[in-house]
């Protein structure tokens, strides 16, 4: 199963006094059309397709649309002259403990949160921008490697410490320029742990996809600042390669 081994790392790394507030941030709430059952996608989105013709979709954390995954994404924007749009997974649900967001998790549709990424590429593509990206972290980061080989409006993805489960998604099938980055020192077991990071290079490379791994030494989860493994050296460096990737990738 692909939650379980995030729900019980995420409890015993993150105490029970985790906490995120909803954001107050400026971006543009905007709702998108999806194939998803349950209807169009609550998001935001941080710049003009019409002045930044670069996209990228941001994935959340299993913590939901909180303040610090709006900050990634106007920092992304900023740092690359990107239009960033953040999907609103958990349809207004924001967890304020790790038993909150491993129910959230847990209970998340997979399959339905690919049709949600899909409407949102094919939303920054009617609004003006040429190529799109995906960028996740965790939770996220597994959504980015799935839609890398699911959605075919999709032309690059950057995964940060997450993999699909095979039921989900086979990394080997896909087409598009990916760009990895796991921590060496990752326990989470069956989802981004040295050995699953292995697995995921071999699959990779077995379906001659064009990737990029690169390895960090720190924990899961070491670019969220408000976590107790951000690493700052790893997570500028990190996102600096994420930025020039999809500056190569999306012009």
């Amino acid at each position: 199963m692909l939650f379980t081994p995030c729900v019980h790392f995420v409890k015993k790394r993150f105490g029970i006094n985790q906490y995120f507030r909803l954001s107050t941030m400026s971006g543009q709430k905007i709702s998108v059309p999806s194939e998803n059952i349950k209807g169009p996608i609550p998001a935001v989105q941080f710049k003009d397709p019409k002045s930044q013709p670069m996209g990228v979709i941001v994935l959340q954390e299993w913590w939901g649309l909180n303040q610090q995954i709006q900050d990634a994404a106007q920092d992304l924007a900023e740092r690359g002259n990107f239009t960033t749009i953040v999907p609103d997974l958990y349809r207004g649900d924001v967890a304020t403990d790790h038993e909150h967001a491993g129910h959230l998790m847990s209970n998340l549709d997979w399959q339905g949160a690919v049709q949600d990424i899909r409407g949102c590429a094919k939303h920054l593509k009617e609004q003006g921008c040429a190529k799109v990206g995906v960028i996740g972290f965790c939770m996220g980061g597994a959504l980015s490697l799935a839609s890398a080989a699911l959605v075919t409006e999709v032309d690059a993805s950057a995964p940060f410490y997450g993999i699909p489960s095979k039921d989900l998604a086979d990394p080997s099938s896909i087409k598009i320029p990916v760009q990895c980055h796991y921590g060496e020192q990752d326990t989470l077991e069956g989802f981004s742990a040295p050995a699953d990071q292995e697995k995921l290079k071999e699959s990779l490379k077995a379906g001659g996809v064009p990737f990029e791994f690169f390895s960090y030494p720190a924990g899961h989860a070491f670019v969220n600042s408000s976590g107790p493994n951000y690493n700052k050296e790893a997570a500028e460096l990190a996102l600096g390669r994420a930025v020039d990737f999809f500056k190569k990738n999306l012009a």
